[in-house]
């Protein structure tokens, strides 16, 4: 009887140690977890095509809407002063974390809370040097995630492939942001990449779309070959617009994002904005499991499409070199 309890005893003690972590595991997936996407444009297709990829990224981790997810949704409608309303509301809200796909919305999220984890599904150009994070490899505090660019210096390689794509280039127009901070670094970076490719740059200002047109006219002015567009929220949101005047004033253009080209314009050097989203949900899980957003470093782009619009070339008149396209990842006819 004696040795019965004892093997009686041995086995319950066992089954309560397997028992624990099987316990905790179903806390854990039994927690409803509440995530804020703070947008600052609106919830158009070209938007929610960038949310859906974020969805399907946590789906595959396990994190299904209505059972142990729930989203929360609030968009500027493009009116950058909103956002920090916007922030703040998904603060009182109490969700777990607040997901971020532009610099403007980051930092308004930032200024709202500095304990709930920020991911980033799209950061600016250098986080640390607009005092968003502490550094790459440990940002602090609760802001991580990925940023769509590798650095300014990829402002140099938009002129580069642009010279290879289009090599009568000589005046080339950048349309740019003064209110993103990010353009200000990227526009500085194409200096010294336009003296060695013997570019002359013709920065053309537009802060809102209602801008556009007026730029437009003043690249004819300067004489301008070619266009570099740089992304933010305006120009991805109206991309077609800039494809269309793109075409209308004769220039060929270059694009940071794809979405860009597939809505006509000429050539983009990027990565994929839906896979740079999707893999934010593994932000998420890290942080779900345990890990602290200041431990965890943020992801820059290794992988880069060359996508180039052949129907728009024609258009243009441009003859894209035939070593360009073997090396496309990706060429719309």
């Amino acid at each position: 009887m004696t040795a019965y309890r004892t093997i009686a005893s041995v086995i319950a003690l066992s089954l309560g140690v397997l028992a624990a972590p099987l316990a905790a595991d179903a806390q854990q997936s039994a927690k409803v977890h509440r995530i804020g996407w703070l947008g600052q444009a609106s919830p158009g297709p070209e938007v929610l095509r960038i949310v859906d990829a974020f969805r399907q990224g946590l789906r595959e981790l396990g994190y299904v809407e209505g059972q142990n997810l729930i989203l929360e949704y609030r968009w500027a409608q493009g009116k950058i002063e909103r956002l920090p309303d916007l922030a703040a509301e998904l603060v009182r809200l109490k969700v777990d974390f607040i997901i971020v796909a532009t610099t403007p919305s980051a930092f308004a999220a930032r200024q709202a809370t500095s304990t709930i984890p920020i991911v980033m599904v799209a950061g600016p150009v250098d986080p640390v040097a607009q005092g968003l994070v502490a550094s790459l490899a440990r940002p602090g505090g609760n802001v991580t995630g990925l940023v769509l660019l590798p650095g300014p210096e990829i402002a140099g390689k938009y002129l580069e492939i642009f010279k290879e794509a289009a090599p009568r280039l000589s005046q080339v127009a950048v349309l740019w942001n003064p209110g993103n901070l990010g353009h200000s670094v990227l526009l500085r970076e194409m200096g010294p990449a336009a003296r060695v490719l013997r570019l002359r740059l013709h920065p053309m200002e537009a802060r809102t779309p209602d801008d556009f047109d007026s730029a437009f006219s003043a690249m004819t002015r300067a004489g301008a070959d070619g266009l570099v567009v740089l992304a933010d929220p305006n120009t991805f949101l109206h991309r077609k617009r800039l494809a269309d005047l793109a075409m209308k004033s004769r220039l060929p253009n270059m694009h940071a994002l794809t979405e860009f080209v597939e809505a006509g314009g000429l050539i983009a050097y990027s990565p994929s904005f839906p896979d740079v989203a999707r893999r934010a949900a593994t932000y998420v899980d890290k942080i779900v499991k345990g890990t602290k957003p200041g431990d965890l470093p943020i992801e820059l782009p290794t992988r880069f499409e060359l996508v180039i619009n052949l129907k728009t070339a024609k258009a243009l008149g441009v003859t894209i070199p035939r070593s360009m396209l073997l090396r496309a990842d990706r060429v719309i006819e």
